[in-house]
């Protein structure tokens, strides 16, 4: 008895058809049917009633159904699973993620996921939300750490929380203190401040820039157009003031003074995104995992 003569005898069982289930199966009519002929003279027993017109299963074909069914389905696990140990040793992750999370976030997790799986690789895409949800839409990314809410309605996506961060003023630290000395920043006190903003696409910029006119005002830019390396430069020479995630701030804020913004100050939720109808690889899911309980 062979495997394949197995796959042959359920196509055929399902369809009730013989060129059908060749069909399906991707062979030559003539050829399935030697195959379930040898099947049978192997079992010792006729499999099927072949009136014209007509495929039923006699008994013994109804006996081997459901035994043939759950070796097939066993095949296909054994097959996942193998994979998927192979996917922990030479796959790949393609993960976005927007720049402030490249920089604050993801460090510390992307190098204990290598510590453990050597063998992946992991391809980051650096992106605002919008541009991932797009890129995770058409099956360029696997999984990608966006801001929320979303900057469009995205309903073949399934996100989960992962933190919510609150954001800080840089300065630097031969500047004027931005406000009043000793007190948390108000969202009024930028008025009079000169922002260094993020280019057209950050979600902190949209943040920064909807809190300033909820408050009355339109921002002034000393410099505009930056990534987050540029920002936090512009900032510690002198050429204004930033809003940027506090995790950012904590980990390459050397050379800039931190103030807190007053309540209720702003805050940006982090979900990790990922496509509804197509399960993420083995890697994915693992480095999903850290990311979730780091």
């Amino acid at each position: 008895m062979q495997f394949q003569q197995l796959q042959y005898f359920v196509a055929v069982a399902e369809t009730r058809h013989f060129t059908r289930a060749a069909e399906l199966v991707h062979v030559a009519q003539p050829s399935l049917s030697q195959q379930i002929k040898a099947l049978e003279r192997e079992l010792g027993a006729d499999l099927f009633l072949r009136a014209r017109g007509n495929i039923t299963l006699t008994d013994a074909g109804e006996a081997l159904l459901p035994l043939a069914r759950r070796i097939l389905a066993d095949a296909d696990t054994a097959r996942h699973e193998v994979q998927e140990l192979v996917q922990l040793r030479r796959g790949r992750v393609r993960l976005g993620a927007t720049p402030s999370l490249c920089t604050g976030l993801l460090p510390d997790v992307l190098r204990a996921f290598h510590d453990r799986y050597p063998g992946i690789r992991l391809l980051i895409e650096e992106g605002g939300s919008h541009d991932l949800v797009r890129e995770l839409a058409r099956g360029a990314l696997d999984l990608a750490l966006v801001v929320l809410p979303l900057p469009t309605p995205a309903p073949a996506l399934t996100t989960v929380e992962l933190l919510r961060e609150d954001l800080v003023v840089v300065s630097s630290p031969e500047a004027p203190v931005p406000g009043r000395e000793g007190r948390p920043v108000e969202i009024a006190d930028l008025e009079r401040e000169r922002l260094v903003m993020f280019r057209h696409g950050y979600d902190l910029r949209e943040l920064t820039v909807a809190a300033c006119r909820s408050a009355g005002f339109e921002p002034d830019f000393a410099v505009e157009g930056g990534e987050m390396d540029a920002v936090l430069g512009f900032v510690r020479a002198g050429l204004g003031v930033a809003v940027v995630p506090r995790m950012v701030a904590a980990r390459t804020g050397r050379g800039l003074r931190v103030t807190p913004l007053a309540r209720p100050g702003l805050h940006r939720t982090i979900a990790l995104a990922h496509r509804s109808d197509v399960a993420p690889p083995r890697a994915a899911r693992e480095l999903q995992r850290m990311l979730l309980e780091r």
